[in-house]
């Protein structure tokens, strides 16, 4: 019966899990025009370690966009796994990649985007995958106006296989929800170098599960203005080896508590308002449910 309750009344950002029969991810394919002149350089860093098996696909699924200015920066973290071959083969295709130790996936998206020189940013992790046309819809939006610094969209979830297996829908995420829980798909965020200056230019490594929700946050902060764009943008693959999987209960919760706490502090509280928390998270998820079901 719950299982049923969250089915019907949860909208698909709170369900990171197989939702339906595995079916063909080319289905959700979206057409898109390439723009008509050369747009803004848009550097993606992809971190790495260990993850020969579904490198090739995140990689592919970078070149074969239709956009047609981009630098891709690989930053791996010495991986014995047989990814260097893959990274050899697309060597020609970019702008820099290096196998060394690091020290951990937020350091390496630094070290990557410390080689980046485009004028709108992302990243891109070696087991998710841009879907068709995300780099041209990402740019088409921030072009369209100048006040806009960052977008973002929905996300399809997938499997070991690259199988379509979910959806994840958000609406307004980057609203007074943020504060509380991050719902914004971190493989479809795109920003301005300028909103990246402007926060610092740097991931903090002090969080190793949430520095995508830490970023976000500082984008806030520094008033940035939010853009949700209405399509599917990225892939999300669900795998046990994924680190929202293995490292939520040991690392993210803590994180995730911290950044709330850290919000409160900047609102003048001394702890943050559970209550609150809760009214904000339960509209965000009865808009989104409700726009879900009337789509």
């Amino acid at each position: 019966m719950k299982a049923l309750i969250k089915q019907l009344v949860y909208p698909s950002c709170m369900r990171l899990q197989q939702q339906y029969v595995p079916k063909a991810l080319s289905k959700r394919a979206k057409a898109t025009c390439v723009l008509a002149t050369r747009g803004p350089l848009v550097s993606i860093v992809v971190p790495s370690f260990n993850q020969a098996r579904y490198l090739d696909a995140t990689l592919h699924s970078i070149f074969s966009q239709s956009y047609p200015n981009i630098e891709v920066i690989v930053i791996d973290g010495g991986s014995t796994d047989g990814s260097i071959k893959i990274l050899e083969c697309y060597g020609s295709r970019l702008k820099y990649w290096v196998s060394e130790p690091d020290n951990g996936q937020t350091h390496a998206i630094n070290k990557g985007f410390a080689r980046a020189s485009g004028e709108v940013l992302a990243w891109l992790n070696s087991d998710d995958l841009l879907l068709p046309g995300a780099i041209a819809r990402a740019v088409a939006s921030l072009s369209a106006n100048e006040q806009t610094d960052v977008v973002y969209g929905d996300r399809v979830i997938i499997n070991e296989d690259s199988w379509d297996i979910g959806v994840w829908r958000t609406w307004h995420a980057h609203d007074s929800v943020l504060a509380f829980a991050d719902f914004i798909p971190q493989e479809t965020l795109f920003w301005r170098r300028s909103i990246w200056d402007k926060v610092g230019a740097s991931l903090d490594e002090n969080f190793q599960f949430a520095m995508d929700w830490d970023l976000l946050l500082r984008f806030k902060a520094a008033n940035a203005n939010f853009k949700k764009l209405d399509a599917f943008q990225g892939a999300f693959r669900f795998h046990p080896e994924q680190k929202t999987v293995c490292a939520i209960g040991s690392v993210g919760f803590n994180e995730m508590e911290l950044l709330r706490e850290r919000c409160a502090k900047q609102d003048g509280l001394e702890n943050y308002n559970k209550q609150k928390m809760h009214r904000e998270v339960l509209k965000f998820m009865l808009t989104t449910r409700w726009r879900e079901l009337t789509a």
